[in-house]
């Protein structure tokens, strides 16, 4: 993981500061030791006493020569000891140390995790991805390389961030891409969601990825590369848009459900893998599940893709398809408890 904070080059000055204050201490131990034979405490404790300073002593008198070398030193460590001073003391109070060390905890978490979703981007569109993965609990690592932009998401405590270009191998090995069920690429240009893409599917070809596009002519570039399924936010939102004119109350309908804003009512996709065999084979009206829980089975998608919506009753299940069920919180647990069990 990149570390960050106010960037690489505050890191970069620390670094610098000490290096000069180490070569310091260690140019004037060694030259009192050899210049008036001090012994190595003494030469360091006036060394110390000398580029600070401070005003104390000399541990024994200095001959002429000791005391040109320490003229010389005073000379040429008082900027630099300042300059040390000042630095990690920026370093320490513009909070990179607090940060870094947040980072590292970060990245402990995410070495750990496993059937999670990326995020690359953390736009808009990034962000709002996000927020409903959150909601639906599940886990998530973002990755983006704006400074300011993980600075605003290190304020949010529950998210597990990667400052780093995404389309490096490296970046995506860190957010254990070869763990993750899921990738969603929303940067802003095309190109960049193609590498993207293309490297995530490289090292995960079992991996589902969403991408972002802007242009109509990326659709099937991104397809081809491996995605999915691609998104044009600007399709989407004209389309919407459209529907608020023809079909306002619909749309505001299934707004209202999809988004499980008030919890009231929300609709659900449920695998029906390890459910119990006396559901097996059966079918929908054999379940009475309308009647022993309240949720209703509005769609299923077989173990061929296809989907049906709005099952009869003489649709039978198998535990390869997956249901969509409409219901509210009670309602969809205990239709869960009755297909698997009180576990």
């Amino acid at each position: 993981m990149k570390a960050i904070g106010l960037g690489k080059e505050n890191f970069k000055s620390m670094y610098v500061a000490i290096g000069l204050l180490m070569l310091i201490v260690f140019t004037g131990t060694i030259g009192f030791m050899f210049i008036e034979r001090f012994t190595f405490t003494e030469a360091f404790f006036m060394t110390i006493i000398t580029i600070s300073t401070v005003g104390f002593r000399e541990v024994h008198p200095l001959s002429e020569f000791g005391q040109f070398f320490t003229a010389f030193l005073i000379v040429i460590s008082f900027g630099i000891f300042a300059y040390a001073v000042t630095t990690l003391t920026r370093y320490i109070v513009d909070g990179v140390l607090r940060n870094y060390l947040k980072d590292n905890k970060v990245k402990t978490k995410i070495e750990k995790l496993s059937n999670h979703v990326i995020v690359v981007g953390y736009g808009r569109n990034g962000a709002q991805a996000v927020k409903e993965l959150v909601t639906h609990k599940i886990p998530v690592v973002v990755i983006d390389n704006n400074d300011a932009i993980i600075e605003n998401i290190r304020k949010d405590a529950s998210l597990l961030y990667i400052q780093g270009d995404a389309t490096q191998d490296e970046t995506l090995l860190n957010a254990r891409i070869d763990k993750a069920r899921a990738l969603i690429t929303a940067l802003p240009n095309d190109a960049d969601n193609l590498f993207v893409v293309l490297t995530a599917k490289t090292m995960n070809p079992e991996i589902t990825i969403i991408s972002r596009a802007s242009n109509f002519n990326s659709d099937r570039k991104l397809r081809s590369a491996g995605a999915t399924n691609v998104i044009m936010p600007d399709k989407i939102g004209g389309q919407r848009m459209a529907k608020l004119v023809a079909q306002p109350d619909i749309v505001d309908f299934l707004e209202y459900i999809m988004h499980r804003e008030s919890e009231e009512v929300y609709i659900e996709e449920i695998s029906c893998k390890n459910m119990s065999p006396k559901f097996t084979e059966k079918t929908i009206g054999e379940w009475s599940i309308r009647s022993t829980t309240g949720a209703n089975i509005i769609g299923l998608k077989t173990a061929d893709n296809n989907y049906i919506v709005n099952p009869s009753p003489d649709v039978k299940i198998t535990d390869n398809d997956q249901i969509f069920v409409l219901g509210n919180p009670e309602q969809i647990e205990k239709l869960k408890k009755v297909l698997f069990g009180s576990k």
